[in-house]
């Protein structure tokens, strides 16, 4: 830590809580603009920025004076330090200039007595209320508190190339970090957990195509997709293919798996990890949107569909805390009708005796459950598959009931939601 750092951070800091695009981006673009910086460093300015993110509500009301005092990333950055890591004021006493070394004094002093919930939370006013009408005052800080954690990096095998136990093998025999815990993921059957966030793009296995970065829940939706070899599977919201990868594992590279996406550039990203991985069944296209002619013709000829749904992203703070800054109440309300737009017609891709599996990574029973119900009532011809039965057919001991609800702090994974339907 030193004064030229604290500045570059809060040079950043000014960018990131304009909140007009990703903080993954705007980190990514500030680092190609300051090459100057090494590793240590980067480490620092990401960790200290996203922690500054993960708890911004409350340390803007430990660091100002008054409500109308203009924000100063500086001060934030201060509190952060003094408030969240624990540190003194004498552990930073190199790097502070006189006036800042006053306003670490006074931030010190505050006490968060007296503080709101939804400030000792960490969220907007709307969510908080959300999340306490449907989990409980108790769990809902219990879930707020869990998205103040780093998330683990976790790796899922691909199979096609390579064994859980070849992989982990190797992980644990080149672990040098110190702390660096590296498991078995509890749930998912080709997870690896590292307690570590290491750089893993330039490692040989990743490279190889042994390897993917991807969340155990994220993982566990693949299963409960459960396709089976020679099926034909879409994956109707693929994104940059992170689950479409992991289907086409799991289809031992047969049959046929296709990725759909409205994103030229989100497909791009998986034509690349596409030719690492060593899957040839699977074909990418490019769709404007749900009602694409290339999508009629398709109807009714698939065994599986998911529905990786566009979402709030809600359950994946520990990864993205700037999404709890940008995402409105509205813009819950807007997503609603795409979720079930698309699941609509997900329904007609699907062939009779199929399935169709709805997913997201929110937290909120507008997104999940409330659009599952309603999928139910208006297709009588589909029928609700226990998630947990699908799961316990997979050999994967994981019981929340008939739907898939995953909480970071009861599973240690992305809070995740998804329901199988299927076609009578």
């Amino acid at each position: 830590m030193n004064q030229s750092l604290m500045r570059q951070t809060a040079m950043l800091l000014n960018d990131l809580l304009k909140f007009e695009s990703p903080a993954d981006a705007k980190l990514g673009e500030f680092f190609r603009q300051h090459r100057e910086l090494g590793t240590k460093d980067r480490a620092w300015v990401a960790e200290t920025a996203y922690g500054v993110l993960r708890r911004y509500r409350y340390l803007r009301e430990v660091s100002v004076s008054e409500p109308d005092e203009q924000e100063d990333t500086r001060k934030l950055i201060i509190a952060w330090l003094l408030k969240v890591e624990g540190k003194s004021i004498r552990d930073l006493d190199e790097m502070l200039d006189e006036r800042q070394k006053e306003w670490a004094v006074t931030i010190k002093a505050k006490n968060s007595e007296g503080f709101a919930p939804a400030v000792l939370a960490d969220v907007r006013d709307w969510f908080w209320q959300k999340l306490v009408e449907q989990y409980g005052e108790t769990e809902a800080m219990t879930i707020c508190r869990s998205m103040f954690e780093q998330a683990s990096l976790d790796l899922r095998v691909n199979t096609i190339k390579a064994s859980r136990e070849e992989v982990l093998a190797r992980m644990l025999a080149e672990n040098t970090v110190k702390d660096n815990v590296i498991t078995p993921t509890p749930y998912s059957p080709v997870g690896i957990r590292m307690g570590s966030r290491l750089n893993i793009g330039k490692h040989i296995l990743f490279t190889e195509g042994k390897i993917e970065v991807q969340d155990e829940g994220s993982q566990l939706l693949s299963y409960l997709v459960a396709p089976k070899r020679g099926q034909m599977v879409a994956d109707l919201c693929a994104g940059a293919g992170g689950k479409t990868l992991a289907l086409g594992a799991l289809m031992k590279n047969t049959g046929r798996l296709y990725a759909f996406d409205v994103s030229e550039k989100r497909l791009n990203n998986l034509g690349q990890r596409l030719k690492r991985s060593g899957l040839s069944n699977l074909q990418a296209q490019l769709i404007n949107n749900e009602n694409d002619l290339k999508l009629k013709r398709l109807n009714g000829k698939f065994d599986r569909v998911l529905v990786d749904a566009p979402c709030s992203g809600l359950g994946t703070l520990r990864r993205n805390p700037d999404l709890k800054w940008r995402q409105a109440e509205e813009d819950v309300a807007e997503l609603n009708v795409k979720q079930t737009n698309i699941l609509a017609r997900a329904a007609k891709l699907c062939k009779a005796g199929g399935r169709v599996v709805y997913a997201t990574c929110s937290l909120l029973r507008e997104e999940n459950e409330a659009i599952a119900e309603a999928f139910l009532a208006a297709h009588p011809d589909f029928k609700l598959i226990p998630a947990n039965e699908v799961l316990a057919q997979q050999n994967i001991a994981m019981d929340t009931g008939d739907y898939l609800k995953l909480l970071p702090h009861l599973h240690g994974t992305d809070g995740f939601f998804a329901a199988v339907f299927e076609k009578v």
